[in-house]
């Protein structure tokens, strides 16, 4: 398949004018070749990550965190120059799709709301950029549960969901949960704007010290699950969208959680339908 195809194919889930200013989405690293028989999805592109995908064939990597956030010359012997040199010898692709894939609510971002059950979801910070519609993009999420669910057993479902038993927290914890906010990866910029909105709680990563704080003056309960438990299962998710339209391989390798010891070392392969076949 040609490569500037799979870039347009993902180019319609994570629109470049999505992106933020500050970020770094798009191609990170471009190779020689002009056609790729095989994609790699994961979250981070880790030399471990990499190595992976490249020993299983491929030669498009799509990650969602960008490589660098301010690329730099590779003048120093670390493992931003090994991942280029891995890259650059074996002619490989590697895009990013970070931002981008973020401030799409009808792409895989919102996949904890459908998890969840919420209804009425609707768009926490819609964005406004010169181009582009800011109904159609933003970031995070929010919406009511089917019903009241006591607290505890709210944190039972979403458990469940996530596959993790235990997270941070702050803030006055509420008895009852109703309205539902979520930034995936870190949100602490959104912590205003959840509890502007009535969310009983918010759930999102990387809450620190002075977020924490912040969350307690605004009267909001914020559940930390972690940036890699809401993002390695965006991409999962994203990885099975290009599965079912993209006429090459697709693989979804699990990448390893930074706060957590534990190293997932298996891949889920999804082998390209052919055109012929129906669908």
């Amino acid at each position: 398949m040609k490569v500037h195809d799979i870039i347009d194919f993902i180019e319609k889930t994570a629109p470049p004018a999505f992106a933020a200013s500050w970020d770094n989405s798009g191609v990170q690293v471009a190779a020689l070749r002009e056609e790729a028989r095989r994609l790699a999805v994961l979250l981070d592109p880790s030399l471990e990550a990499l190595l992976r995908a490249v020993d299983a064939g491929a030669d498009f990597i799509l990650s969602h965190h960008p490589l660098l956030m301010q690329p730099r010359y590779p003048n120093r012997n670390d493992e931003y120059l090994a991942v280029l040199s891995l890259l650059l010898t074996r002619n490989i692709w590697l895009y990013s799709a970070h931002t981008s894939l973020d401030a799409n609510p009808e792409g895989p971002v919102r996949w904890l709301a459908h998890a969840l059950g919420l209804r009425l979801v609707e768009l926490l910070e819609p964005a406004e950029r010169q181009g582009t519609d800011a109904a159609l993009s933003g970031f995070g999420f929010f919406g009511c549960l089917s019903e009241i669910q006591s607290y505890s057993l709210f944190c039972e479902n979403l458990s469940r969901v996530l596959g993790k038993s235990g997270w941070q927290s702050c803030g006055p914890r509420p008895e009852r949960v109703l309205r539902v906010a979520c930034c995936p990866g870190s949100g602490h910029s959104l912590l205003a704007t959840a509890a502007s909105v009535g969310a009983d709680l918010f759930i999102t990563g990387d809450i620190k010290h002075h977020a924490a704080l912040e969350a307690a003056s605004l009267g909001l309960h914020v559940l930390d699950v972690g940036h890699f438990a809401l993002e390695e299962e965006m991409m999962r998710r994203f990885a099975e969208e290009l599965r079912q339209s993209l006429p090459v391989p697709v693989t979804f390798f699990p990448g390893r959680d930074p706060l957590e010891n534990e190293s997932l070392t298996e891949h889920f392969t999804f082998e390209a339908i052919s055109p012929e076949m129906p669908s």
